[in-house]
């Protein structure tokens, strides 16, 4: 990704989108070549330079103090996470800041393991690129069409981009595309030397031009809770609350739970859930067993 294009169409996207009527500028008549606000009605709003903004909006976003930031979020009218998406983004083009950074310690532990294996509900590891990092036996069984991904981890974007079960699996498909686009945007803004991060968005616009076309939106969204609606191909239809729990040591890579309204159809579904769950996991426990029988057969 090359990153003052990146700042430059991001600002260029969030402007085009603030109305001079949302922004509290009177109306006057006559046509406009822009949908939504100009350089110097930002800037004039911003409290700053034509000149300082049209730098800023090419790029040159390194050095701008936080005041300056704050008032170029206020005009754009940022939400939480463009805000924190811009601040990731001025970060990383201040002088010093493109050095290469350590990689933290994989957080997959045993105790890691351990506390997902204790939760009674679905739960997940997942990473800030959406890989699928380890989970507990529920949440193995709630994306059980996963399992058979040819890249390994498993990976939310690619199936949902590259998978057709995808369709079938989600009941919002529109939604849920949007969300991960805008999940790996705030990634790759956070860390734009991740190789891994940058790779797989260069991978998904190569194989998907429905990806491309979200893309090119330039909207960012921090993974941190919501709801999404599952059609498991087990159990049926599973209405579920999601909620994200950062992982002490590195930002990107989250513990994710998937709870059901109490005495709800979907509450009821997690049931059979755990029953199937088991029986997969006794499944792959005699698999290499019975693999073997033959063999001991015969030395017998």
């Amino acid at each position: 990704m090359e990153f003052q294009r990146e700042i430059r169409d991001f600002l260029m996207s969030r402007r085009a989108s603030v109305t001079p009527q949302q922004a509290g500028l009177p109306h006057v008549g006559g046509d406009r070549r822009v949908p939504g606000l100009r350089r110097e009605e930002v800037a004039m709003l911003a409290g700053v330079s034509v000149e300082y903004y049209t730098r800023l909006e090419r790029g040159r976003l390194g050095g701008a103090s936080e005041s300056v930031l704050d008032a170029i979020a206020r005009v754009l009218q940022l939400d939480d996470d463009e805000r924190a998406h811009l601040y990731d983004l001025a970060r990383n083009v201040a002088p010093g800041s493109r050095r290469k950074r350590p990689k933290p310690a994989t957080p997959i532990t045993a105790a890691v393991q351990q506390v997902l294996d204790s939760m009674s509900v679905p739960a997940i590891v997942q990473s800030g690129r959406l890989d699928l990092l380890a989970a507990n036996d529920l949440g193995r069984a709630l994306y059980s069409p996963l399992d058979d991904m040819a890249e390994q981890p498993p990976n939310f974007a690619r199936f949902v981009f590259l998978d057709p079960r995808a369709e079938a699996f989600y009941a919002d498909i529109d939604a849920g595309k949007d969300l991960l686009v805008a999940v790996l945007r705030a990634t790759a803004g956070r860390d734009p030397l991740d190789r891994t991060t940058t790779d797989l968005i260069g991978e998904l616009s190569a194989r998907s031009a429905d990806f491309a076309a979200r893309w090119a939106k330039h909207a960012v969204r921090r993974h941190s809770r919501g709801h999404k609606v599952i059609h498991h191909p087990a159990v049926g239809t599973l209405d579920l609350e999601y909620t994200d729990f950062d992982l002490p040591g590195d930002p990107n890579v989250s513990i994710v739970t998937y709870t059901a309204a109490p005495g709800s159809p979907s509450a009821d579904g997690l049931v059979p859930l755990a029953s199937w769950a088991q029986t997969r996991k006794a499944d792959a426990a005699a698999a290499p067993q019975k693999a073997d029988d033959p063999a001991d057969q015969r030395r017998g």
